[in-house]
């Protein structure tokens, strides 16, 4: 009896610990839905959710959310990417018609709902993409993988695979912000380099294999990225073209922004045979706020989704004496990297800190072998 009943609280206890998610997600994709819809306040509080409301939410929870058992399961983990992912879809549909079709919304109406639907494509699809980049499940994967092509960002799903978790931390990775290195200089860097790092992956993956053309990923990424684009020039003409340009670029530019926080001015050492250290917890940068954590899927638990990549979400761990915490919430930092001087004011001396303990740890390790 009492092995049932332990059972049953394990599985209460996972099933409790995915509300947070579920409501932080969603509860912005449905604000839009009644903005594109409705117009009115919805626009301003879709906006306000992610923004606003967020930022005094995690000041007000300070408590960062207890570890889960690492192992532990989630059932429901699955099932809300999935769902998670269809309103993408739909709310992208949904967006494109009110910002550029015959809604019958103001101006002022339609600008807040193009900015809250690449601020939620940014900080929600994003994560959710990301997750299910990560599934061993083919068809998952490729939704995620579709997901990132709907907001012409598709090579970002072999970039990441293939070439960040690979060589994260080091100057082989496009995506790892260099120390000193200004979010702006980066931003212009880092997207070309990605797509060429990661065409030049896979293009390797398949050197050889006799495989179709139209098989290589980034024949899926390029013609995703053109249908929509045909899609919405041929439904909405110009004004469709220039809005999907807009949500796109807005969402891209937060993902980006995420990835310059996430890992700026952290280095693996170079090991005695000229290689980089493992990838460990001390390669990226966290953040232990609740509500900005719930919203984008633990992402800020970084450290450990690079170490365990497998990991589901909800299980992600936080650990502050091994990992670099920022300090700031995840979305403040990004924010503050907008002004480079003081980003640098603020980054510098604890990156500097991570990097000197890191390379102390390296060559005491070189010096016991």
């Amino acid at each position: 009896m009492s092995g049932y009943c332990d059972g049953y609280d394990a599985d209460f206890n996972r099933a409790k610990r995915m509300i947070p998610f579920a409501i932080a997600t969603s509860l912005p994709m449905i604000l839009i839905a009644l903005a594109a819809v409705s117009g009115g306040v919805w626009g301003g509080l879709a906006v306000g959710y992610v923004t606003v409301l967020i930022f005094f939410m995690d000041r007000l929870m300070a408590t960062p959310m207890k570890n889960a058992e690492p192992e532990a399961e989630f059932p429901a983990a699955t099932p809300l990417l999935i769902g998670l992912g269809l309103a993408h879809f739909g709310l992208l549909a949904l967006a494109l018609w009110a910002v550029a079709g015959e809604s019958g919304l103001t101006l002022a109406e339609r600008a807040l709902v193009a900015i809250s639907s690449a601020l939620v494509m940014g900080q929600i699809s994003h994560p959710v993409a990301h997750e299910l980049i990560h599934r061993p499940a083919r068809g998952l994967r490729l939704m995620g993988k579709l997901i990132y092509s709907s907001f012409l960002f598709g090579h970002h799903a072999s970039a990441h695979l293939t070439v960040h978790h690979v060589h994260v931390a080091s100057r082989s990775d496009p995506s790892s912000a260099r120390p000193g290195e200004g979010l702006y200089r980066y931003i212009t860097r880092a997207w070309p380099g990605a797509f060429r790092a990661g065409l030049r992956a896979e293009s390797r993956l398949r050197s050889g294999a006799n495989k179709a053309v139209w098989r290589h990923p980034y024949a899926l990424y390029l013609g995703g990225a053109a249908l929509v684009l045909s899609a919405s020039a041929a439904v909405f003409g110009l004004r469709g073209v220039a809005t999907l340009a807009f949500i796109a670029g807005y969402a891209q530019l937060q993902i980006l922004m995420s990835d310059y926080v996430q890992h700026y001015g952290l280095r693996r050492a170079t090991r005695a045979d000229g290689r980089p250290e493992p990838v460990g917890p001390q390669h990226s940068w966290n953040a232990p706020h609740r509500a900005s954590s719930a919203m984008t899927l633990n992402a800020p638990r970084h450290s450990d989704h690079h170490v365990t990549p497998a990991r589901a979400y909800p299980a992600l761990q936080l650990r502050a004496e091994t990992m670099p915490m920022l300090p700031h919430s995840l979305p403040v930092m990004a924010v503050l990297a907008l002004v480079p001087p003081l980003w640098r004011r603020i980054m510098d001396p604890r990156a500097t800190h991570w990097r000197d303990q890191d390379t102390s740890g390296e060559t005491a390790r070189d010096l016991a072998v």
